[in-house]
């Protein structure tokens, strides 16, 4: 999948001929990337070689060494049964796991598969565990993912920094052990990089039959010869948290960690997304009339920072299941004017945006989680009681004053 952006500035009015920079990002997992054969008992079949996406310089990557053999029954492949699409995935928790927002929902040009079809499954760990989303048989998965868009911009401004998703799962299967998401500025990112502390661990449909590939040593930056930050960070929105880095990518290596080590082992900083490239093409008269070979910057990810404070408050969530409920929140939310779309008890992106403006009102910590709290809170906003005082507690969100909590006694 290929996003352009084309750039006309005031000399290309006056001139009838005039190369001009074209920016793109391509995506290594779901999506328009050719599907991998997957056959009918779900395990990831051997497929023919095929060329990376993006690999800088030399390709270093390899199978994974023993040092970090315990990754195995952390990190996991997410696969659609129906489009045989597929991308890693790794645990978070026992029932959650993190991946690339796009390969859940797609993106913003295409038609998302009904997350019933999803499964992830841990290789490494016998026998073989494996998982489908909570709810998602019932046609309630999309309440049990968390994620920073449900359609991924694929346009300028590209929105890399959103293009992360938490899903819950209906079984913890990651009972092995989980990652640890840790968040780090992206100052602390590229010195890390400089120091070929940071490296990632993935599936590659190119690599060694669906195994694990370590890639050591990636470097992360911001500025590079042909694309300094200030011309990178207008193709993309909330460029902060964008993490651009040469690990060696490809198919398939979507929503995989990039990883450093901590004082308890390896810890995510970032999540891998896509590749970063840039091209120019040739005008004439406001039409294309010639392509130029591209260039790729970087590939890209989306730091830990943009969603590893949402992680908490998703596993203590307790999420609406029932139509009935669902329809029930929309009917209160569109009773205060933020809700606009059919009161039909399905959960969607116009549902999850009056739910955030909902909590915007509230100085709530903003999830668009459909739960069982939201409301009972719209209730008894509905019945005109007072608003309960609210103490913010680190790492436990907001509490009502008249709870307790073991940190208080």
């Amino acid at each position: 999948m290929t996003v352009r952006r084309t750039r006309l500035g005031r000399a290309a009015a006056e001139l009838l001929t005039l190369p001009v920079a074209c920016a793109a990002l391509l995506v290594a997992g779901a999506g328009s990337v050719p599907a991998t054969t997957l056959p009918s008992n779900h395990r990831p079949a051997t497929t023919p070689l095929v060329q990376p996406v993006a690999v800088f310089g030399r390709d270093d990557r390899v199978q994974l060494p023993g040092k970090l053999a315990a990754l195995e029954t952390k990190i996991g492949l997410l696969y659609d049964r129906r489009t045989r699409s597929v991308c890693t995935a790794f645990c978070v928790s026992e029932r959650i796991i993190a991946t690339a927002g796009h390969c859940v929902f797609r993106t913003s040009e295409e038609k998302p598969p009904p997350l019933g079809g999803y499964l992830f499954r841990l290789r490494g760990v016998k026998p073989e565990a494996s998982s489908s989303i909570a709810a998602a048989a019932n046609g309630g998965g999309s309440q049990n993912v968390l994620s920073g868009a449900m359609r991924i911009n694929t346009r300028p401004p590209i929105d890399a920094s959103r293009d992360w998703a938490l899903l819950k799962l209906t079984k913890p299967v990651c009972s092995k052990g989980v990652l640890r998401l840790t968040r780090r500025s992206p100052e602390e990112l590229m010195q890390l990089g400089k120091a070929k502390q940071i490296y990632q661990v993935a599936y590659h449909r190119d690599f060694a039959n669906w195994k694990l590939a370590y890639g050591p040593a990636c470097e992360v930056r911001r500025d590079f010869e042909k694309a300094p930050w200030g011309n990178i960070a207008r193709d993309f929105t909330e460029a902060n948290h964008l993490v651009l880095h040469t690990c060696d990518t490809g198919g398939a290596s979507s929503g995989s960690p990039l990883l450093t080590d901590g004082p308890q082992g390896p810890e995510v900083v970032g999540i891998n997304v896509g590749t970063y490239v840039q091209s120019r093409v040739l005008m004439q008269e406001g039409e294309v009339i010639k392509r130029f070979k591209a260039d790729t910057v970087a590939n890209t990810g989306v730091s830990t920072s943009a969603f590893a404070g949402k992680l908490d408050a998703f596993q203590r969530a307790e999420i609406l299941g029932k139509p009935d409920d669902l329809k029930q929140l929309q009917l209160m939310l569109a009773s205060r004017g933020l809700y606009r779309g059919k009161a039909d008890g399905t959960y969607g992106p116009q549902l999850r945006a009056a739910i955030e403006a909902f909590e915007r009102e509230e100085n709530r910590p903003v999830t668009g989680l459909a739960t069982v709290a939201l409301l009972q809170r719209l209730s008894v906003v509905a019945s005109g009681a007072p608003k309960p005082a609210t103490v913010k507690i680190e790492g436990e969100g907001l509490i009502s004053r008249g709870q307790k909590t073991r940190r208080e006694r």
